[in-house]
């Protein structure tokens, strides 16, 4: 579940009261891990996987009331805005014109009490953040001179990040950059505060690392030489994934490929410090897309569906071994979904990393690796899902799906008539000999469609919120004695 789909009266979660209490929750009900999505800005569609950077902190999720607590904000600030939501969902829009004025409040009673009383904390933050910080905060700054356009439409000194140009603009928005700055460090405060407490429960944090970035970033603007852009920076070809049994067109994400042949150069240094960072910002780290790594599939730019995309060789285990290297193990997750092949699989198996496995795909007949996901074959080193957040809830599922699957899963599932679908289900997710197993929060709620995060391949995704009062202590102690049951 994202901190966006927390309960919380000013039209998005947050990482405030709610969060804490969720915690709560977990504990209560014996859970031990809390998934999130990406918990990096959004740009283009609401995705947390198209960022604008991929080591800076959403903006929407500052709690509003800990900046009233902080001195910062008065109640009046933002009690009485209208977020033009419901409580089941976020308004993205009222969000990016209305919570930033809150913010610049904030920011500038900072810096009024700052000049005072010097936060030695923020200062630290700075200092500690200073690889990223500093192109991040010019970066968006930039972009609101620009009214939001994206930095291929700038004007060619600061596309090309020409060094006079870009001394003058950090000159002239000195003020634009100092928020971005202060944005960031409450942000990262209000994140740090959260995970001690959860760790804290026996609750530990799993964040999520896209594989990609957004062509539209810091990371696409500072660092050109990292992509596969042409002489004016524009990509030769995009990332996606090929047509299959979900989708005729297949999936065009748009993002820039990398120049894997120019990142082995560098020992890899960019994904060394990327993984580094948010394996520091986390406790488990799940890599998105991981099947990339072996082969990546490349549209080319322009195209209008991912038909006529091919697949290219990755960095494989090299990559792997020059970060285990530098950093050592860490603990990492990997998204080994999609179009799988032997290469991928042995890819999986000299990593060492646990590899997921989700139960809606093994009675989809459209999946051909369906077999795989059936739990009489899983492993012990896998992460169990009965759905991710790509997928509809179970409820969702069988009501949706083709009638001859559902069908399957009802006979290999045992569920007996009038039987509650998402608990049939995350019963046979639990009994399974998966190390890890994690349900969506919408699956413990019971929900239909409507509790659906995201439908790849179309707009209109990631608002589902819980409605206030969802996780109950009843519904703790049901998790709990469930947990007894399946020695979890």
């Amino acid at each position: 579940m994202h901190i966006s789909s927390l309960a919380s009266p000013y039209g998005i979660g947050t990482m405030g009261r709610a969060a804490y209490e969720f915690v709560d929750f977990l504990h209560a009900a014996g859970q031990k891990f809390w998934q999130l999505l990406p918990i990096c800005p959004t740009s283009y569609g609401d995705s947390p996987y198209q960022s604008y950077s991929t080591y800076a902190g959403n903006p929407y999720f500052i709690d509003l009331d800990f900046l009233s607590d902080w001195g910062l904000l008065n109640r009046e600030d933002y009690c009485y805005i209208d977020w033009e939501s419901d409580a089941t969902h976020v308004n993205y829009g009222a969000m990016y014109f209305k919570r930033y004025p809150v913010l610049h409040k904030a920011v500038d009673r900072f810096l009024e009490l700052h000049s005072e009383n010097p936060w030695e904390e923020y200062d630290r933050f700075c200092e500690e953040n200073n690889a990223w910080l500093e192109d991040y905060a010019l970066f968006m700054a930039l972009k609101d001179v620009h009214q939001g356009a994206p930095w291929s439409m700038w004007k060619t000194e600061l596309r090309n990040r020409d060094e006079a140009a870009i001394a003058q603009a950090t000159a002239e928005n000195k003020e634009n950059i100092l928020f971005w700055k202060v944005v960031q460090f409450f942000f990262f405060r209000q994140w740090y505060h959260l995970k001690t407490y959860a760790n804290e429960k026996g609750v530990q944090m799993i964040g999520d690392l896209p594989i990609y970035v957004s062509l539209d970033s810091v990371d696409a603007w500072a660092h050109p030489e990292l992509f596969q852009l042409d002489e004016n920076k524009v990509p030769k070809e995009v990332a996606g994934c090929p047509p299959d049994g979900f989708s005729a067109d297949g999936q065009l994400w748009g993002n820039p490929l990398y120049d894997w042949e120019y990142m082995e150069t560098t020992g890899y240094a960019w994904w060394i410090e990327r993984i580094q960072y948010l394996c520091h910002v986390y406790d488990t780290l799940r890599i998105d897309h991981f099947r990339a790594f072996d082969a990546y599939y490349a549209i080319p730019y322009g195209d209008a569906t991912a038909k006529n995309g091919c697949w290219k060789e990755g960095p494989g285990m090299k990559l792997f071994r020059a970060i285990e290297e530098k950093i050592g193990r860490q603990p990492i997750i990997a998204e080994d979904l999609g179009h799988l092949t032997d290469s991928v699989r042995q890819l999986l198996k000299d990593s060492g990393f646990p590899g997921m496995k989700v139960l809606e795909f093994a009675f989809d007949s459209r999946d051909a690796n369906g077999n795989e996901y059936l739990p009489h074959n899983f492993v012990k080193n896998c992460i169990a899902y009965a759905g991710t957040h790509d997928n509809d809830t179970i409820n969702g599922w069988f009501n949706e799906a083709d009638p001859s699957d559902t069908y399957y899963a009802r006979r290999y599932l045992r569920i007996a008539e009038g039987e509650e679908l998402n608990w049939a289900m995350m019963d046979a997710l639990w009994a399974t000999v998966a190390d890890t197993a994690i349900v969506q929060a919408q699956d413990l709620l019971g929900l239909g469609s409507e509790g659906r995060m995201n439908t790849p391949s179309t707009v209109g995704n990631w608002t589902w919120r819980a409605w206030p009062g969802a996780f109950s202590w009843e519904l703790a102690d049901r998790i709990r004695e469930k947990m007894w049951l399946y020695k979890r």
